[in-house]
């Protein structure tokens, strides 16, 4: 690490002139040290995920296992894409987050808005009934979830899997906070000019909120993408099976399939999360921390 910049380090609860001490100096080297090592265990699976699907099959199965691989294979990167015809399920899990990033922010924006702006009688109760929901496990919900799907005949659709991931008491609770946190003068010199409710939410509110929707555009497309059981459960027709569904096949079905390709199946999973939270970091420390205060 650059000396230099610790000496004129403005950020953060340690500055430079906390830094001067040798006690608090070589605390921040302890704490650098632990998160070098947490960032180590978080990026050494996915790694080794890469490293070994560019293995061949003789050196992936070899016992003791190479860190470095001796052998690259980068063309099984395409044949084996070509192969599972990954396309389709990109696309399908592509079609089940578009739709559950829409209703997460219609549905939950709606939500938010009522009760921090719009406060009709008992906006409290309800709130507080959304704050309870947090405390059920989700798992709890599947089956009269299920039980109405079949009910309305949603079953093997994307329909009922937008609705479920749109609705998120979280999310309410993000985007009450944030909208709580407008300034009030906006709102009430936009309602003196005779806008009404719908056209405040959408002309004047959600164009203030770009932070925030970007955080639950991020948290729904991860929760979305990498769900397994509810589409599962849902789609029964092969033709609509999500990335998830696929490589669950793959690992229980009665298609063999060699280790390396599922370990490029994995890499084809997680790398769209990835490369999300990658570019759009800034927008999710950032709407995460506005979102939170009261």
């Amino acid at each position: 690490m650059n000396l230099n910049k610790l000496d004129s380090k403005t950020t953060g609860i340690i500055n430079f002139l906390d830094l001067r001490k040798p006690a608090v100096k070589a605390f921040y080297y302890i704490l650098l040290f632990i998160s070098c090592c947490i960032a180590f265990v978080c990026l050494a699976p996915p790694l080794w995920v890469f490293l070994s699907s560019l293995k061949n099959i003789k050196e992936f199965a070899q016992v003791p296992p190479t860190i470095i691989p001796h052998t690259f294979e980068p063309q099984k990167i395409i044949t084996t894409w070509k192969t599972l015809n990954f396309t389709k399920y990109y696309i399908n899990s592509f079609i089940m987050v578009a739709g559950s990033v829409v209703c997460a922010i219609v549905f939950n924006g709606l939500a938010g808005y009522v009760i921090s702006i719009i406060k009709p009688r008992g906006y409290r109760f309800v709130f507080n009934l959304i704050l309870w929901s947090l405390m059920i496990p989700a798992t709890i919900n599947l089956v009269p979830i299920f039980k109405n799907i079949v009910a309305l005949k949603l079953n093997n659709s994307y329909i009922p899997l937008w609705l479920s991931y749109g609705a998120n008491a979280f999310y309410v609770l993000l985007f009450k906070n944030f909208f709580d946190e407008i300034p009030r003068e906006i709102i009430e010199a936009a309602k003196i000019d005779g806008c009404p409710n719908l056209r405040l939410f959408y002309k004047i509110v959600m164009p203030l909120s770009v932070p925030i929707i970007m955080v639950v555009t991020i948290f729904s497309i991860n929760a979305s993408w990498s769900d397994f059981l509810l589409p599962y459960i849902v789609l029964k027709n092969r033709e609509s099976y999500t990335v998830m569904i696929k490589i669950y096949e793959m690992s229980f079905g009665n298609t063999w399939m060699s280790a390396d390709m599922k370990m490029l199946a994995v890499l084809y999973a997680i790398l769209p999360p990835v490369v999300l939270v990658i570019f759009f970091q800034k927008y999710l420390t950032q709407g995460v921390v506005i979102g939170s205060l009261k």
